[in-house]
C-alpha cells in the first residue's frame, strides 16, 4: 500500500492510496482513525466492518467512521486505487444529517457520488479550476445527503451574507498573486469553511477556488497584452505556481496559448479569426 498526501487542511485531509494486494495475501485488521469517505476509482476489492461484507468496485465508497475496525480482502481481482477525505470533526458536525450514516461500513457505486468523486479525481489531477478542498467539502455533504436520504436546502443569503461575499472576493482578487485556500477565505469572511463555501457559491456562481484561479488568469491577460517580461515570470506573478499548469489552464480559458495570445494583442488578430473559425 502506497499513500501520497494530496491536501492538508484543518478541516480536511485529501490522500492518495495505491493498494497491490493479491488474491491469497492474508487480509488484517484495520481502525478508523477519523470521518472518512474513500472514492474508489479503480480496481475492486472486499470489506468486511459492522459484522457485514461488501464488494466494492469502481465508483464505490467505504465509509470510516472513528475507532470502527474494518477488514479488506482481495480475493477476486489484484489492487485497488482509492482518493479518501478525511474529515476533522467541526466539519462533520457542521454537514449535519444522520450519524448513522457514517456507521454503514460503505456505499455502492452511486450517480450521485460517482460524478463528484471524478470531479475530485480531475481537480487532483489539475484537469479542473475546482479546488480540491472544495470539491471535497462537497463530496462529504452530498454523501451524507445522499445516504440519509435528507436533502439540505440552504437558506436564502441575507444582505448581510451577501456583502459578506462580495468583500471577500474583492479580497481574494487583491490577493490572488499569494497562496489562497479555502481556510483562508473562510476565515477573511469569519465563517466556517463550509458555510463560506455554499455561501460564496450561491451568491456569486463561482467557486472561491475558481473566482481565484480566474482573478489570476484576468491579471495574467493583462500583464500579456502590455508586458515584455517572459511569460514564466507573469505565471509566477499572478499566483500560478507550476508554468505547466498555467499554460494549460490559460490555454484552456482562451482557446489560445499565453504566448499566442501575447502575439494576437500585438496585431496578430488572424490568431483569434482561425480560432473563430474552427469552432
Amino acid at each position: 500500500m502506497t499513500a501520497t498526501t494530496l491536501l492538508q487542511r484543518p478541516s480536511i485531509t485529501v490522500s492518495d492510496f495505491r493498494c497491490s494486494a493479491a488474491p491469497g495475501d492474508a487480509p488484517f485488521v484495520e481502525r478508523h482513525r477519523c470521518h472518512s469517505i474513500s472514492f474508489v476509482r479503480k480496481g475492486s476489492f472486499g470489506c468486511r466492518a459492522q459484522g457485514k461484507s461488501h464488494e466494492l468496485v469502481a465508483g464505490s465508497v467505504l465509509v470510516g467512521h472513528p475507532g470502527d475496525e474494518y477488514v479488506c480482502t482481495h480475493d477476486h481481482v489484484c489492487g485497488d486505487e482509492c482518493l479518501s477525505f478525511f474529515l476533522d470533526p467541526e466539519l462533520v458536525e457542521t454537514i449535519g444529517g444522520r450519524k448513522d450514516v457514517w456507521r454503514i461500513g460503505c456505499a455502492p457505486p452511486l450517480p450521485e457520488l460517482m460524478v463528484l468523486g471524478e470531479l475530485a479525481q480531475a481537480a487532483a489531477d489539475g484537469r479542473s479550476d475546482v479546488g480540491l478542498d472544495e470539491v471535497g467539502h462537497a463530496f462529504a455533504s452530498r454523501f451524507v445527503n445522499v445516504v440519509s436520504g435528507q436533502q439540505q436546502k440552504p437558506a436564502p443569503a441575507s444582505a448581510r451574507d451577501r456583502r459578506r461575499a462580495v468583500e471577500t472576493a474583492l479580497w481574494i482578487d487583491a490577493h490572488s498573486h499569494r497562496a489562497i485556500d479555502l481556510e483562508d477565505a473562510a476565515a477573511e469572511a469569519n465563517i466556517s469553511p463550509f458555510h463560506f463555501l455554499r455561501l460564496f457559491s450561491s451568491v456569486l456562481g463561482v467557486t472561491p477556488h475558481q473566482y481565484l484561479v480566474r482573478s489570476r488568469l484576468r491579471h495574467a491577460a493583462r500583464l500579456l497584452t502590455g508586458d515584455s517580461r517572459a511569460i514564466t515570470a507573469i505565471a509566477y506573478d499572478v499566483g500560478f505556481g507550476d508554468l505547466s499548469n498555467f499554460v494549460r489552464t490559460f490555454h484552456r480559458a482562451a482557446g489560445v496559448s499565453p504566448r499566442r495570445f501575447r502575439e494576437a494583442s500585438r496585431g496578430m488578430r488572424k490568431i483569434f479569426q482561425d480560432r473563430i473559425a474552427l469552432h
